[in-house]
């Protein structure tokens, strides 16, 4: 996803978007565990997008 993309987005998509990429880092951690993901480069990529999203709200909201 790009940083612009998520600029876009308001406070309360980011929340319930972060919420969704959370859950599916997770399902995508107990996949590689129990049988190896063919590309784990998805694990990274999803870690940087929550990475993005959370400092994009944070910028947009900063008591949160």
């Amino acid at each position: 996803m790009k940083s612009a993309e998520i600029k876009d987005m308001s406070v309360q998509d980011l929340q319930e978007r972060i919420a969704a990429e959370k859950a599916n880092l997770t399902q995508l951690k107990v996949q590689h565990a129990v049988s190896p993901v063919e590309n784990p480069s998805i694990i990274k990529k999803s870690r940087r997008d929550i990475a993005r999203m959370l400092t994009i709200l944070r910028q947009k909201n900063p008591k949160c």
